[in-house]
C-alpha cells in the first residue's frame, strides 16, 4: 500500500511539472502553442492529395496527444516540411528475375523550430514505406497504402518533436 501511494505522489509531481505526461510527451511547461504550416509537395512524382492528408493528419495528432494551442502562424513551436520523395522501387525478385513486390515509399523534410528552447530545433528526414504485390498496379494499391504510411510518418514526427524519441 505504502508504494503505492508513493507512486500515486511521484506519479503527480512528474505531471504537475508539466515535463512528462502520460500520453508520452515532454513539452516544457512555458511552451504553450503550436504552429503546422503545410507540409508542401516537392517530389518528382506526385499523389495530389497526400500534401493536405498528411497536414491535417498532424495537426489532429497534436490536437489529440497535446494541450498546445494551435496558432495559424508564430506558435512557440512550429513544424513545417516537404514532401520529397514518393517512388516505387522493387523489393523482391523471383528466380526467374521478376518483380514479385513493389515498396511504396515517402520521404519527408521536416524543420522543427522550438521558439522557447532552440537545442530543441532539427531538420531531419523521415521516411514511411508500405510493401505491395509486384502484379498489382500503384493506382488500385494506393488507397491501401497511403494511411498506414501518413499513419508511420505522424507518430515518428510527432515522437520526435515532442515526445523526444
Amino acid at each position: 500500500m505504502k508504494r503505492f501511494i508513493l507512486f500515486i505522489i511521484l506519479s503527480q509531481i512528474a505531471v504537475s511539472c508539466g515535463i512528462y505526461s502520460f500520453t508520452g510527451t515532454s513539452i516544457q511547461p512555458d511552451v504553450n502553442t503550436i504552429s503546422i504550416y503545410a507540409i508542401e509537395n516537392r517530389a518528382m512524382r506526385v499523389n495530389p492529395s497526400l500534401s493536405n492528408t498528411l497536414t491535417e493528419a498532424l495537426k489532429d495528432k497534436y490536437r489529440r496527444f497535446t494541450k498546445l494551442q494551435q496558432l495559424v502562424d508564430g506558435g512557440d513551436l512550429m513544424v513545417e516540411g516537404e514532401i520529397t520523395s514518393y517512388e516505387v522501387t522493387t523489393t523482391g525478385v523471383t528466380a526467374n528475375e521478376v518483380a514479385s513486390q513493389n515498396r511504396l515509399t515517402v520521404t519527408i523534410k521536416i524543420i522543427f523550430t522550438d521558439n522557447k528552447h532552440r537545442e530543441n530545433s532539427f531538420e531531419k528526414n523521415f521516411v514511411a514505406y508500405k510493401d505491395f504485390p509486384a502484379t498489382a498496379s500503384l493506382d488500385t494499391e494506393e488507397p491501401k497504402l497511403i494511411p498506414t504510411i501518413i499513419e508511420n510518418l505522424v507518430e515518428d514526427i510527432f515522437n520526435g518533436t515532442v515526445a523526444n524519441w
